[in-house]
């Protein structure tokens, strides 16, 4: 296949079980599903840190957010660090990132990128020099169709995400993505491409057009719905339930099963909705003639408890948090459509684009290319998944910072230790063999195993017949830690 194309569509919060090829059959997602059966689908993937910007660093660069220096959210990814379009000899391509970025700059062309369709702002992450007087496209697409803006408290006109999110369907951020994707692939159709294409929805705001399209009493709880963290998981969870509890989430409460059911129709909605955008520009990508000429990626930046554990959004290291849907279609693969059920990070998407886009490697990206396992010249790789939680200001603080952790009466001692728990730097392994260690250095740990235990319901860290594993995997988070340079310090953790 002489210069493939690339299409990247990644989405923002979505979980991996919101897609019938992850075990959802409840949901519609009829172009996702289309698309899962003509690619390999990889039914462990992890992300490198279940939070924005760490998280699209990482999948931009082929680095783990420590070595990028995107440890937390609206970090400005470093010019002089490298994003795939400019890791190889792409010259003869044209290039686009369209949609949300959060990585800085949030609306100028930038790291290899010539066309840039953006919809976010996040005016305060610009560079000094940047116009901070600049709009988004999708501002001026809205304004050309009658939208009045809306005037900030500094006089500067935006529309904001719940304005946006409340559109009719062909006004709102995927329907505008969907047909400036198409345009792009149309206008480049008869040259080399490489497209990325991010979906703010389903992350919240969780209300849209699509609010009505699941009945709340078809919608089932997760089943570790009523497994709340207890004394044996961190702090900061505890504290997130009794935030979610009190406050709710986009404007809606969460004091009853139906409150919950409510709020997992919503997102459920914005998951179809995005998928029906996403087969816009699939349907486009056929017109063309351009199907079995283009690697499709398919994932999101991490997903959303939706509930579990009496929790909702990211920012923590259990599975609906940190476990995402990734579809890779690579046209003329020998192994063929098919699962992978082994762990994989998203890490190693940048080194294996660039191997079968016949790119060569460069020397200091942390993944590895999945090619040789893809087209069945050797066994897929089968290793462990390292993830980072780099903390503070990447989601927990801002549900249980300082004045929600005063509500609840804590005495300030009590206050500390919790601010301390939500910037703990906890390394995560999953290994092959379905072992989850969460190593703190606060010691906040946490074993399972999701063989006998997909819902993380039973911490088995002061299980006495599993210390030897403990110190097993302790010892390969540390060998990892070396290899990566990662400075989090784990080296006096202990273990009960």
């Amino acid at each position: 296949m002489p210069q493939p194309n690339l299409l990247f569509i990644y989405t923002d919060e979505q979980a991996a079980s919101t897609m019938a090829a992850y075990g959802n059959n409840l949901i519609e997602t009829p172009n996702l599903d289309r698309l899962a059966r003509r690619s390999v689908v990889f039914t462990q993937a992890f992300v490198s840190q279940a939070v924005c910007s760490p998280s699209r660093s990482s999948i931009l660069t082929g680095l783990y957010p420590h070595a990028s220096g995107c440890t937390e959210n609206n970090i400005l990814l470093p010019e002089h660090l490298k994003c795939l379009p400019e890791l190889a000899d792409f010259s003869g391509y044209r290039s686009g990132h369209f949609g949300k970025w959060h990585l800085g700059d949030e609306i100028f062309p930038q790291h290899g990128f010539h066309e840039w369709i953006s919809t976010e702002g996040y005016r305060k992450h610009y560079r000094p020099a940047r116009d901070r007087n600049a709009h988004p496209t999708y501002y001026y697409w809205l304004v050309e169709r009658g939208f009045q803006p809306q005037e900030g408290s500094d006089g500067f006109q935006a529309f904001s995400r719940d304005f946006c999110a409340r559109l009719p369907e062909e006004f709102g951020k995927p329907a505008y993505l969907a047909s400036e994707a198409s345009r792009f692939i149309r206008e480049h159709q008869n040259r080399p491409f490489i497209l990325y294409v991010n979906f703010l929805e389903p992350h919240m705001p969780f209300f849209g057009p699509r609010d009505h399209q699941y009945h709340p009493a078809r919608v089932p709880l997760p089943p570790n719905f009523h497994a709340l963290p207890g004394p044996e998981q961190p702090l900061k969870l505890r504290l997130a339930v009794h935030y979610h509890r009190k406050h709710g989430a986009s404007g809606l409460p969460l004091a009853s099963e139906a409150d919950w059911r409510r709020l997992i129709a919503n997102y459920w909605g914005l998951c179809s909705l995005v998928d029906t955008h996403v087969g816009r520009i699939l349907d486009t990508l056929a017109e063309c003639g351009l199907q079995e000429s283009t690697i499709v990626v398919f994932t999101s930046d991490h997903g959303d408890m939706m509930g579990s554990h009496g929790l909702v959004a990211k920012c923590t290291q259990y599975q609906e948090a940190v476990r995402v849907p990734l579809l890779l279609r690579v046209p003329g693969l020998k192994g063929g459509p098919r699962p992978v059920t082994c762990p994989v990070s998203q890490l190693d998407l940048v080194p294996t684009l660039l191997d079968l886009l016949g790119q060569p490697l460069p020397s200091h990206l942390q993944g590895r290319s999945w090619r040789p396992g893809l087209q069945g010249d050797s066994p897929f790789p089968e290793g462990d998944v390292l993830i980072e939680w780099n903390g503070p200001n990447s989601g927990m603080g801002d549900l249980v910072g300082r004045s929600t952790l005063q509500e609840t009466g804590m005495e300030t001692a009590s206050v500390e230790a919790a601010l301390a728990s939500i910037t703990d730097p906890v390394r995560t392994i999953v290994t092959r063999e379905g072992w989850k260690l969460n190593c703190s250095p606060l010691g906040e740990h946490e074993l399972y195993n999701l063989h006998q235990d997909p819902g993380e319901m039973c911490n088995l860290i002061r299980d006495p017949g599993a210390r030897t594993l403990i110190q097993d995997l302790y010892h390969r988070i540390l060998a990892w830690q070396s290899r990566v340079d990662d400075p989090a310090d784990l080296s006096k953790c202990r273990f009960p």
